[in-house]
């Protein structure tokens, strides 16, 4: 099984939404005519993802993320620019296509409410023609790794949220995609399943080499799957390139994180460096990369130290502040 490329240039989508005041008069005034104005959900994004890649697709909400994975999977027309999935247009929908992709979306989903799961994995067979053998082949594997057991002969609406998105996986790759396209794959879920569903998803991507990309507002998400990021914020592409290089340039101070036995007097503490937090025995101080030997040095020659930890800035910190400086820069057209 081949891996597939996917090629986006100057990918853009606006759509013309009509425009309408509160209020009576405003309401009866709207039925003769209409105002309209362009919303540029996506403007002008350009990205290349090599096959087999997991690439993180973030960037807060309304930024263009799930109406970019709607183009790419062929749902959604695009104003302008040219998309490249595998080699094929998305926007045909050829059998051809549709038998590679599979796009999954965390707030919606396909199982059937009454029907157990194995049905809906069944539908799915007769729906992408999957050979009897490779079929349960697929299911088998899938349901192992997600540790699926009898879940999939209830109903669907006896199970847990947790349950329903790993029935939702497996009845999504029944046909075994080799581009996924994940939007909010976690959302909702516990830590533990969180922790299952990264797992598993890896252990597809590495065992099918199945193309992916992800949306997702849970940072841990991101830090688990996705080597690279690319980052959407007002319909433009703010960075892509590697995620811990993002975290460099954004953030490149350091974290200790301190266990102390007894508490430390402040001004021993900022003698280290920034204090981030301290409460207790817990200390966090924040310094710059350079400085990170000598404040770790200093930190264990002048606490009582049980413990430490050194870490980067919470990727939740990264994108907050990178989101920040996209929304500064000025389009294209606004550039002197």
């Amino acid at each position: 099984m081949s891996a597939m490329s996917i090629e986006v240039a100057d990918l853009k989508k606006h759509f013309r939404v009509h425009k309408r005041s509160s209020g009576l008069g405003a309401s009866i005034k709207a039925i003769f005519s209409r105002k309209h104005e362009i919303v540029e959900a996506v403007d002008g994004v350009s990205f290349d993802i090599e096959g087999g890649e997991r690439v993180g697709f973030l960037g807060p909400n309304g930024a263009g993320k799930t109406t970019t994975l709607k183009m790419l999977s062929g749902l959604l027309y695009p104003s302008s620019g040219t998309v490249r999935v595998g080699g094929f247009i998305p926007q045909k929908r050829s059998a051809e296509f549709l038998d590679q992709i599979m796009l999954v979306m965390g707030q919606k989903q396909q199982l059937h409410w009454d029907l157990p799961p194995a049905d809906t994995f069944e539908l799915n067979r007769a729906i992408y023609e999957v050979p009897r053998a490779q079929y349960q082949e697929t299911v088998s594997e899938l349901s192992e790794l997600l540790d699926l057991g009898d879940l999939v002969r209830k109903p669907t609406r006896e199970l847990s949220l947790g349950e329903r998105m790993k029935c939702e996986l497996v009845a999504a790759l029944v046909h075994r995609p080799k581009v996924l396209f994940l939007d909010e794959p976690t959302i909702g879920l516990d830590v533990s399943t969180q922790v299952v569903v990264r797992d598993f998803i890896r252990e597809y991507n590495e065992r099918y080499d199945a193309t992916l990309m992800l949306t997702s507002h849970y940072m841990d998400d991101v830090a688990a799957l996705c080597p690279r990021v690319s980052v959407i914020n007002q319909g433009r592409i703010g960075y892509d390139g590697s995620l811990d290089e993002l975290v460099r340039t954004i953030k490149p101070e350091k974290r200790i994180a301190l266990r102390l036995r007894r508490e430390a007097d402040p001004d021993t503490l900022r003698a280290i460096g920034h204090v981030i937090d301290s409460a207790g025995g817990e200390v966090v101080i924040q310094v710059a990369q350079e400085a990170l030997a000598a404040a770790v040095s200093r930190a264990l020659t002048t606490l009582d130290v049980s413990d430490f930890d050194v870490t980067s800035a919470p990727l939740e910190e990264v994108m907050s502040e990178l989101f920040v400086k996209t929304l500064r820069q000025p389009r294209g057209d606004e550039e002197e």
